[in-house]
């Protein structure tokens, strides 16, 4: 997929191909030790309430896809 007509390659292409190189080069518990540090980084910049209104969302989101299966 090419993005213009000079094959540049497009920015959602970039990634994905990034994204998957990244994934040959690591293994499960990579993965689990950045989500670890950016679980505890997100809880130190944001308060209860933050977490609150994103569940609050999510459910809302979730009820309108099961509202239209």
């Amino acid at each position: 997929m090419a993005n213009n007509n000079n094959d540049k390659m497009s920015r959602e292409e970039a990634g994905r191909k990034g994204g998957e190189a990244t994934a040959k080069n690591h293994d499960k518990e990579f993965y689990q030790e950045i989500g670890k540090k950016g679980g505890e980084a997100t809880v130190k910049n944001h308060d209860k309430e933050f977490y609150q209104e994103i569940g609050e969302k999510g459910g809302e989101a979730r009820a309108k896809q099961r509202d239209n299966d």
